[in-house]
Protein backbone atom coordinates (compact mmCIF):
# COMPACT_ATOMS: atom_id res chain seq x y z
CA UNK A 1 0.00 0.00 0.00
CA UNK A 2 3.12 2.16 0.68
CA UNK A 3 4.52 1.56 -1.86
CA UNK A 4 1.68 2.08 -4.19
CA UNK A 5 1.02 5.31 -2.41
CA UNK A 6 4.53 6.84 -3.24
CA UNK A 7 4.61 5.37 -7.19
CA UNK A 8 1.10 7.74 -7.38
CA UNK A 9 2.73 10.45 -5.87
CA UNK A 10 5.82 10.56 -8.25
CA UNK A 11 3.88 9.88 -11.12
CA UNK A 12 1.85 13.09 -10.28
CA UNK A 13 4.89 14.84 -9.68
CA UNK A 14 6.17 13.64 -13.26
CA UNK A 15 2.61 15.03 -14.66
CA UNK A 16 2.82 18.15 -13.48
CA UNK A 17 6.79 18.92 -14.30
CA UNK A 18 5.52 18.85 -17.84
CA UNK A 19 2.29 20.57 -17.20
CA UNK A 20 3.05 23.58 -15.36
CA UNK A 21 5.63 25.38 -17.49
CA UNK A 22 2.95 25.31 -20.53
CA UNK A 23 0.49 26.93 -17.87
CA UNK A 24 2.95 29.66 -16.89
CA UNK A 25 3.69 30.58 -20.35
CA UNK A 26 -0.26 30.90 -20.59
CA UNK A 27 -1.39 32.69 -17.45
CA UNK A 28 1.65 34.68 -16.02
CA UNK A 29 -0.25 36.44 -13.15
CA UNK A 30 -2.00 32.86 -11.86
CA UNK A 31 1.54 31.44 -11.31
CA UNK A 32 2.28 32.07 -7.99
CA UNK A 33 -0.94 31.61 -6.30
CA UNK A 34 -0.88 28.23 -8.36
CA UNK A 35 2.02 27.17 -7.34
CA UNK A 36 0.92 27.85 -3.47
CA UNK A 37 -2.10 25.48 -4.41
CA UNK A 38 0.42 22.88 -5.65
CA UNK A 39 2.87 23.24 -2.35
CA UNK A 40 -0.19 22.45 -0.14
CA UNK A 41 -1.42 19.65 -2.28
CA UNK A 42 1.67 17.72 -2.32
CA UNK A 43 2.25 18.61 1.98
CA UNK A 44 -1.26 17.38 2.27
CA UNK A 45 -0.23 14.02 0.31
CA UNK A 46 3.11 13.69 2.28
CA UNK A 47 1.39 14.56 5.83
CA UNK A 48 1.69 11.01 6.45
CA UNK A 49 5.67 11.92 6.64
CA UNK A 50 4.82 13.70 9.79
CA UNK A 51 3.49 10.76 11.95
CA UNK A 52 5.27 8.67 13.94
CA UNK A 53 3.49 5.59 15.34
CA UNK A 54 3.42 5.24 19.18
CA UNK A 55 3.66 1.75 21.32
CA UNK A 56 -0.37 2.53 21.70
CA UNK A 57 -0.86 2.44 17.79
CA UNK A 58 -2.10 5.93 17.54
CA UNK A 59 -0.75 8.56 15.24
CA UNK A 60 1.14 11.71 16.68
CA UNK A 61 2.34 14.64 14.73
CA UNK A 62 6.13 15.40 14.81
CA UNK A 63 5.72 19.06 14.44
CA UNK A 64 2.78 21.17 14.69
CA UNK A 65 1.44 21.81 10.93
CA UNK A 66 3.86 21.55 9.18
CA UNK A 67 2.12 22.15 5.90
CA UNK A 68 0.13 25.54 7.03
CA UNK A 69 3.75 26.55 8.16
CA UNK A 70 4.85 26.54 4.71
CA UNK A 71 1.92 28.11 2.97
CA UNK A 72 1.88 30.67 5.94
CA UNK A 73 5.72 31.35 4.69
CA UNK A 74 4.89 31.26 1.05
CA UNK A 75 1.85 34.01 1.51
CA UNK A 76 3.60 36.40 3.47
CA UNK A 77 6.42 36.15 0.58
CA UNK A 78 3.44 36.90 -2.44
CA UNK A 79 2.97 39.81 -4.27
CA UNK A 80 -0.72 40.19 -3.28
CA UNK A 81 -1.05 42.27 0.06
CA UNK A 82 -4.11 40.60 1.16
CA UNK A 83 -2.85 37.41 1.10
CA UNK A 84 0.50 39.06 3.36
CA UNK A 85 -1.72 40.64 5.89
CA UNK A 86 -3.50 37.40 6.06
CA UNK A 87 -0.31 35.58 6.50
CA UNK A 88 0.76 37.95 9.00
CA UNK A 89 -2.61 37.70 11.03
CA UNK A 90 -2.00 34.04 10.92
CA UNK A 91 1.40 34.32 12.28
CA UNK A 92 0.65 36.53 14.90
CA UNK A 93 -2.41 34.56 16.01
CA UNK A 94 -0.05 31.19 16.16
CA UNK A 95 2.68 32.66 18.06
CA UNK A 96 1.08 34.19 20.25
CA UNK A 97 1.83 31.88 22.77
CA UNK A 98 4.07 29.35 21.04
CA UNK A 99 7.71 29.36 21.29
CA UNK A 100 8.18 26.46 18.90
CA UNK A 101 5.99 29.07 16.05
CA UNK A 102 8.03 31.74 17.05
CA UNK A 103 11.24 29.65 15.37
CA UNK A 104 8.83 28.34 12.74
CA UNK A 105 8.08 31.63 11.38
CA UNK A 106 11.91 33.00 12.17
CA UNK A 107 12.08 33.33 8.15
CA UNK A 108 9.01 35.85 7.96
CA UNK A 109 10.61 38.48 9.64
CA UNK A 110 12.07 40.14 6.67
CA UNK A 111 8.67 40.03 4.86
CA UNK A 112 7.07 41.27 8.19
CA UNK A 113 9.39 44.47 8.16
CA UNK A 114 8.96 44.94 4.90
CA UNK A 115 5.31 45.57 5.29
CA UNK A 116 5.77 47.79 7.63
CA UNK A 117 6.92 50.87 4.66
CA UNK A 118 3.44 49.70 3.15
CA UNK A 119 0.84 52.63 2.95
CA UNK A 120 -1.67 50.37 3.92
CA UNK A 121 -2.48 50.44 7.78
CA UNK A 122 -4.03 47.20 8.11
CA UNK A 123 -1.09 45.81 5.97
CA UNK A 124 1.27 48.01 9.43
CA UNK A 125 -0.67 46.76 12.19
CA UNK A 126 -0.72 42.96 11.09
CA UNK A 127 3.00 43.39 10.38
CA UNK A 128 3.64 45.00 14.16
CA UNK A 129 1.39 42.45 15.96
CA UNK A 130 2.93 39.63 14.57
CA UNK A 131 6.60 40.97 14.76
CA UNK A 132 5.44 41.37 18.26
CA UNK A 133 4.60 38.20 19.15
CA UNK A 134 7.82 37.16 17.30
CA UNK A 135 10.11 38.98 19.36
CA UNK A 136 8.23 37.98 22.90
CA UNK A 137 10.84 35.46 25.09
CA UNK A 138 12.94 34.91 21.83
CA UNK A 139 16.43 36.68 21.83
CA UNK A 140 17.25 35.65 18.24
CA UNK A 141 13.91 36.65 16.75
CA UNK A 142 14.30 40.24 18.71
CA UNK A 143 18.01 40.57 17.19
CA UNK A 144 16.30 39.59 13.78
CA UNK A 145 13.65 42.31 13.47
CA UNK A 146 16.59 45.10 14.64
CA UNK A 147 18.92 43.77 12.37
CA UNK A 148 16.21 43.87 9.50
CA UNK A 149 15.30 47.30 10.00
CA UNK A 150 12.36 47.63 12.05
CA UNK A 151 13.25 50.49 14.03
CA UNK A 152 12.58 53.00 11.74
CA UNK A 153 9.18 52.63 11.37
CA UNK A 154 8.77 51.50 14.84
CA UNK A 155 9.73 54.57 16.11
CA UNK A 156 8.03 56.78 13.33
CA UNK A 157 4.68 54.57 14.84
CA UNK A 158 5.25 55.98 17.95
CA UNK A 159 4.30 59.84 16.63
CA UNK A 160 1.31 58.20 14.64
CA UNK A 161 -2.04 60.11 14.47
CA UNK A 162 -3.45 56.44 14.89
CA UNK A 163 -3.66 55.72 18.51
CA UNK A 164 -3.57 51.81 18.02
CA UNK A 165 -0.50 52.12 15.45
CA UNK A 166 0.74 53.64 18.34
CA UNK A 167 0.20 51.54 21.22
CA UNK A 168 1.17 48.68 19.44
CA UNK A 169 4.91 50.37 18.53
CA UNK A 170 5.36 51.32 22.32
CA UNK A 171 4.35 47.44 22.75
CA UNK A 172 7.01 46.79 20.48
CA UNK A 173 10.06 48.70 21.96
CA UNK A 174 9.30 46.99 25.33
CA UNK A 175 9.66 43.84 24.01
CA UNK A 176 12.49 44.65 21.88
CA UNK A 177 14.29 46.63 24.76
CA UNK A 178 14.20 43.61 27.38
CA UNK A 179 17.42 42.48 25.02
CA UNK A 180 21.21 43.21 25.98
CA UNK A 181 22.27 43.10 22.38
CA UNK A 182 19.24 45.12 21.10
CA UNK A 183 19.55 47.52 24.04
CA UNK A 184 22.75 50.22 22.96
CA UNK A 185 21.36 49.90 19.10
CA UNK A 186 17.41 51.17 20.53
CA UNK A 187 19.59 53.87 22.60
CA UNK A 188 21.44 55.29 19.78
CA UNK A 189 17.99 56.09 18.09
CA UNK A 190 16.77 58.26 20.02
CA UNK A 191 14.06 57.01 20.73
CA UNK A 192 13.60 57.75 24.46
CA UNK A 193 12.22 61.28 23.84
CA UNK A 194 9.87 59.77 21.42
CA UNK A 195 9.12 57.40 24.87
CA UNK A 196 8.94 60.56 26.94
CA UNK A 197 6.11 62.23 24.53
CA UNK A 198 4.00 59.01 24.52
CA UNK A 199 4.00 59.08 28.49
CA UNK A 200 3.04 62.57 28.24
CA UNK A 201 0.35 62.21 25.69
CA UNK A 202 -0.22 58.46 25.05
CA UNK A 203 -3.08 56.22 25.89
CA UNK A 204 -3.05 54.55 30.03
CA UNK A 205 -1.62 51.33 28.59
CA UNK A 206 1.36 53.27 25.88
CA UNK A 207 2.20 55.43 29.16
CA UNK A 208 2.87 52.07 31.39
CA UNK A 209 4.62 50.30 28.22
CA UNK A 210 7.01 53.52 27.30
CA UNK A 211 7.90 53.91 31.35
CA UNK A 212 8.87 50.05 31.35
CA UNK A 213 10.57 50.64 27.86
CA UNK A 214 12.58 53.49 29.43
CA UNK A 215 13.19 51.29 32.81
CA UNK A 216 14.58 48.90 30.47
CA UNK A 217 16.90 51.29 28.56
CA UNK A 218 17.93 53.17 31.94
CA UNK A 219 20.10 50.34 33.11
CA UNK A 220 22.30 51.26 29.75
CA UNK A 221 25.07 53.13 30.33
CA UNK A 222 24.70 56.65 29.84
CA UNK A 223 21.10 56.91 29.29
CA UNK A 224 20.20 57.77 32.84
CA UNK A 225 21.36 61.36 31.82
CA UNK A 226 19.91 61.11 28.59
CA UNK A 227 16.28 60.48 30.01
CA UNK A 228 16.71 63.27 32.54
CA UNK A 229 17.34 65.63 30.00
CA UNK A 230 13.76 65.29 28.45
CA UNK A 231 12.14 65.94 31.78
CA UNK A 232 9.98 63.11 32.69
CA UNK A 233 9.50 63.13 36.20
CA UNK A 234 6.06 64.98 35.77
CA UNK A 235 4.90 62.55 33.86
CA UNK A 236 6.28 59.31 35.88
CA UNK A 237 4.77 60.89 39.36
CA UNK A 238 1.33 61.25 37.25
CA UNK A 239 1.76 57.84 36.30
CA UNK A 240 2.81 56.96 39.71
CA UNK A 241 -0.06 58.81 41.15
CA UNK A 242 -2.91 57.07 38.69
CA UNK A 243 -2.05 53.47 38.80
CA UNK A 244 -2.33 50.85 41.72
CA UNK A 245 0.98 51.07 44.16
CA UNK A 246 1.55 47.34 44.57
CA UNK A 247 1.21 47.44 40.32
CA UNK A 248 4.30 46.53 37.88
CA UNK A 249 4.43 50.13 36.55
CA UNK A 250 4.21 51.11 39.73
CA UNK A 251 7.68 49.31 40.48
CA UNK A 252 9.13 50.31 37.55
CA UNK A 253 7.93 54.08 37.74
CA UNK A 254 9.70 53.74 41.40
CA UNK A 255 12.68 52.09 40.39
CA UNK A 256 13.25 55.14 37.39
CA UNK A 257 12.74 57.72 40.36
CA UNK A 258 15.24 56.20 42.71
CA UNK A 259 18.07 56.55 39.91
CA UNK A 260 16.70 59.71 38.93
CA UNK A 261 17.02 61.27 42.00
CA UNK A 262 20.82 60.17 42.55
CA UNK A 263 21.13 63.74 40.39
CA UNK A 264 20.30 66.89 41.45
CA UNK A 265 17.95 67.42 38.82
CA UNK A 266 15.96 64.64 40.01
CA UNK A 267 15.73 65.74 43.01
CA UNK A 268 14.96 68.92 42.59
CA UNK A 269 12.15 67.74 39.48
CA UNK A 270 10.53 65.32 42.64
CA UNK A 271 10.50 67.74 45.38
CA UNK A 272 8.95 70.83 43.02
CA UNK A 273 6.27 68.35 41.58
CA UNK A 274 3.10 68.88 43.96
CA UNK A 275 2.55 65.37 45.47
CA UNK A 276 5.58 64.32 44.51
CA UNK A 277 7.24 63.02 47.74
CA UNK A 278 3.97 61.68 48.95
CA UNK A 279 3.95 59.54 45.95
CA UNK A 280 6.86 58.22 46.75
CA UNK A 281 5.53 58.14 50.66
CA UNK A 282 2.24 55.98 49.18
CA UNK A 283 4.42 53.24 47.49
CA UNK A 284 6.45 52.52 50.21
CA UNK A 285 3.23 52.31 52.42
CA UNK A 286 1.36 50.34 50.02
CA UNK A 287 3.21 48.94 47.67
CA UNK A 288 4.80 45.38 46.83
CA UNK A 289 8.24 44.45 48.04
CA UNK A 290 9.99 45.55 45.28
CA UNK A 291 8.44 49.13 45.07
CA UNK A 292 8.73 49.77 48.65
CA UNK A 293 12.72 49.39 48.57
CA UNK A 294 13.00 51.40 45.57
CA UNK A 295 10.40 54.05 47.27
CA UNK A 296 13.00 54.19 50.50
CA UNK A 297 16.12 53.92 48.72
CA UNK A 298 14.78 56.84 46.63
CA UNK A 299 14.28 58.84 50.18
CA UNK A 300 17.26 57.95 51.35
CA UNK A 301 19.49 59.09 48.41
CA UNK A 302 17.62 62.16 48.80
CA UNK A 303 18.02 62.78 52.42
CA UNK A 304 21.84 61.96 52.02
CA UNK A 305 22.96 63.80 49.38
CA UNK A 306 21.73 67.10 51.68
CA UNK A 307 20.08 66.32 54.93
CA UNK A 308 19.27 69.79 55.93
CA UNK A 309 17.25 70.44 52.80
CA UNK A 310 15.22 67.13 52.02
CA UNK A 311 14.62 66.20 55.91
CA UNK A 312 11.75 68.01 56.93
CA UNK A 313 10.21 67.93 53.42
CA UNK A 314 10.39 63.65 54.12
CA UNK A 315 9.10 64.00 57.51
CA UNK A 316 6.11 66.39 56.93
CA UNK A 317 4.86 63.73 54.14
CA UNK A 318 3.78 60.97 56.98
CA UNK A 319 6.96 58.90 56.11
CA UNK A 320 7.53 57.70 59.44
CA UNK A 321 4.94 54.86 60.28
CA UNK A 322 6.05 53.21 56.94
CA UNK A 323 9.15 53.38 57.91
CA UNK A 324 8.63 51.58 60.76
CA UNK A 325 6.76 49.16 58.85
CA UNK A 326 10.15 48.35 56.82
CA UNK A 327 12.40 47.70 59.29
CA UNK A 328 10.39 44.67 60.68
CA UNK A 329 8.39 42.99 57.26
CA UNK A 330 10.55 44.49 54.24
CA UNK A 331 13.43 42.99 52.34
CA UNK A 332 16.47 42.77 53.41
CA UNK A 333 17.71 45.71 51.44
CA UNK A 334 14.38 47.71 52.83
CA UNK A 335 15.49 47.08 56.57
CA UNK A 336 18.56 48.18 56.38
CA UNK A 337 17.69 51.27 54.52
CA UNK A 338 14.60 51.84 56.72
CA UNK A 339 16.91 51.74 59.36
CA UNK A 340 19.33 54.23 58.28
CA UNK A 341 16.87 56.86 56.89
CA UNK A 342 15.58 56.90 60.38
CA UNK A 343 18.51 57.72 61.75
CA UNK A 344 19.09 60.76 59.37
CA UNK A 345 15.57 61.77 59.86
CA UNK A 346 15.86 62.12 64.11
CA UNK A 347 17.01 65.74 65.07
CA UNK A 348 20.69 64.88 65.06
CA UNK A 349 22.05 62.61 63.16
CA UNK A 350 24.90 61.68 65.20
CA UNK A 351 24.97 58.83 67.63
CA UNK A 352 23.79 59.21 71.49
CA UNK A 353 26.47 58.43 74.22
CA UNK A 354 26.70 55.39 76.01
CA UNK A 355 23.72 56.48 78.28
CA UNK A 356 21.65 56.95 75.74
CA UNK A 357 21.94 53.97 73.10
CA UNK A 358 21.30 54.22 69.54
CA UNK A 359 18.23 52.04 69.10
CA UNK A 360 15.44 52.03 67.27
CA UNK A 361 13.61 53.02 69.92
CA UNK A 362 15.43 56.23 70.65
CA UNK A 363 15.99 56.77 67.34
CA UNK A 364 11.95 56.88 66.49
CA UNK A 365 11.25 58.80 69.82
CA UNK A 366 13.19 61.24 69.00
CA UNK A 367 11.47 61.81 65.78
CA UNK A 368 8.13 61.73 67.66
CA UNK A 369 8.88 64.46 69.53
CA UNK A 370 9.61 66.95 66.51
CA UNK A 371 6.01 65.62 64.87
CA UNK A 372 3.14 67.92 64.47
CA UNK A 373 -0.46 66.98 64.85
CA UNK A 374 -2.33 64.66 67.37
CA UNK A 375 -3.58 61.87 64.51
CA UNK A 376 -0.15 61.61 62.64
CA UNK A 377 1.60 61.43 66.16
CA UNK A 378 -0.60 58.69 67.28
CA UNK A 379 -0.59 56.17 64.27
CA UNK A 380 3.25 56.55 64.79
CA UNK A 381 3.20 55.80 68.40
CA UNK A 382 0.87 53.28 67.72
CA UNK A 383 2.93 52.02 64.37
CA UNK A 384 6.23 51.49 67.05
CA UNK A 385 4.37 49.67 69.75
CA UNK A 386 3.28 46.78 66.58
CA UNK A 387 6.53 46.79 65.62
CA UNK A 388 7.93 46.10 68.88
CA UNK A 389 5.12 43.49 69.31
CA UNK A 390 6.25 41.93 65.54
CA UNK A 391 9.89 42.32 66.78
CA UNK A 392 9.13 40.40 70.05
CA UNK A 393 6.83 37.64 68.46
CA UNK A 394 9.60 37.21 65.84
CA UNK A 395 12.38 36.57 68.14
CA UNK A 396 10.37 34.09 70.22
CA UNK A 397 9.57 32.46 66.72
CA UNK A 398 13.52 32.34 66.35
CA UNK A 399 13.70 30.78 69.94
CA UNK A 400 11.25 28.30 69.21
CA UNK A 401 12.81 26.97 66.23
CA UNK A 402 15.87 26.71 68.03
CA UNK A 403 14.90 24.29 70.71
CA UNK A 404 13.19 22.12 67.86
CA UNK A 405 16.77 21.85 66.17
CA UNK A 406 18.30 20.82 69.69
CA UNK A 407 17.65 16.97 69.35
CA UNK A 408 17.99 14.97 72.78
CA UNK A 409 21.16 13.59 72.01
CA UNK A 410 22.53 16.86 71.82
CA UNK A 411 21.36 17.55 75.08
CA UNK A 412 22.68 14.08 76.41
CA UNK A 413 25.91 15.37 74.85
CA UNK A 414 26.00 18.74 76.23
CA UNK A 415 25.48 16.70 79.74
CA UNK A 416 28.10 14.37 79.79
CA UNK A 417 30.60 17.21 79.00
CA UNK A 418 29.42 19.37 82.00
CA UNK A 419 29.83 16.33 84.48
Amino acid sequence: MFLLFLTLRFSLCVFLSLQIPLFMFKFPRATSIFALILFTFLMDLGAGDSYTTANSGDNIPKTPSSSSVYEILLLIQSDDLTLKVQAAREIRRLTKTSKRYRRYFSNAVKSLVHMLHSNSFESKEAALLALLNLAVKDERNKISIINAGALGPIICFLQSEKSTLQDHATASLLTLSASSVTKPIISASCVIPRLVDVLRQGSSQAKVDAVMALYNLATYQGNLNLILQTEPIHYIIDLLKSCKKSSKAAEKCMSLIESLVCYEEGRTAVTSEEGGVLAVVEVLESGSLQSREHAVGALLAMCQSDRCKYRETILKEGVIPGLLELTVQGTPKSQTKAQTLLRLLRDTPYPNSELEPDTLENIVSNIICQIDGDEQLGKTKDMLAEMVQISMEQSLRHLQQRALICTPADLSISSSKES
